[in-house]
């Protein structure tokens, strides 16, 4: 089984969490150390064996690790916080049970993406996470670009001496009014959230943050067509049967323009 631990408030760990490391045959940890501390933070004494599974031991873990489940055995399976799989081991071990039909479950809990997008303030009725942005600058302009039109919010997370160098970046590619917010140390004593234009967190950024960060990006506002370059869709239409009013209206209700302009353009396209 899956459980999200604490990002930071040692409060938030649920009571499955605390009766599964208790319980659990094996507990494959990210990194032991912080799970056994976690552990005695909870009051909880891990009687099973523990084991490490981060990136470099990942694949030499899970087989052996499905055996032990085919063989009836507990596997939990931690990250040092937040929920596993997300930018974090998991979703290779959740794979090869599926694959081998092996029973998985997960304890839910702590998510620095949900955690972040409640906090920015921004519209979040539809969201994607992307991850760790790209460490090199050219690499990650190219990233950038890509959400350029993205109408989701998007959630990313950022390394603290990156942060400023990240955000000059987006206000270039970007522009320097899209909204943005940048959510440091969740749940922990410093936790900050920065909100404000993405030129103004540029600025700020430049004072340095440490910590974990955690950046939400506002969606992209959807730009009206140019009625001249919708022409072809509604001809598409009409040769198919559509009157051209009919295809017109369709067009311009689709693309958010204005469907006696759009009218005017076909009219005038043919005539030229």
């Amino acid at each position: 089984m899956l459980a999200a631990t604490p990002m930071g408030e040692i409060g938030d760990a649920s009571q499955r969490l605390r009766d599964a490391l208790g319980s659990a045959d094996v507990v494959a940890a990210e990194d032991t150390r912080r799970t056994r501390a976690l552990a005695k933070a909870l009051g909880v004494e891990i009687t099973g064996r523990v084991v490490s599974f981060y990136d470099h031991v990942e694949a030499a873990r899970i087989p052996v690790l499905l055996d032990e489940i085919a063989e009836g055995r507990t596997v939990l399976l931690v990250t040092d916080a937040g929920m596993p799989s997300v930018s974090d081991p998991g979703y290779r071990m959740v794979a090869a049970c599926v694959e081998r039909g092996l029973p998985v479950t997960c304890l839910p809990g702590p998510s620095a993406v949900t955690t972040a997008l409640a906090l920015s303030g921004l519209p979040m009725e539809r969201f994607c996470f992307d991850g760790f942005a790209p460490r090199k600058s050219g690499q990650r302009k190219q990233w950038l670009g890509t959400l350029a039109a993205e109408p989701r919010a998007v959630v990313f997370f950022e390394a603290p001496h990156r942060l400023a160098a990240c955000l000059a970046d987006a206000v270039e590619v970007l522009g320097p009014s899209r909204r943005a917010a940048v959510c440091r140390e969740l749940t922990k004593t410093y936790e900050e959230v920065v909100r404000g234009t993405l030129a103004e967190l540029a600025d700020w950024a430049v004072e340095g943050a440490r910590g974990e960060i955690t950046v939400v990006l506002e969606g992209a506002q959807p730009v009206a067509a140019e009625p001249a370059d919708l022409v072809d869709r509604v001809e598409s239409l009409v040769a198919k049967g559509l009157r051209l009013k009919d295809a017109c209206a369709e067009v311009a209700a689709a693309n958010g323009t204005s469907r006696r302009e759009l009218y005017d353009a076909v009219l005038a396209a043919r005539s030229s």
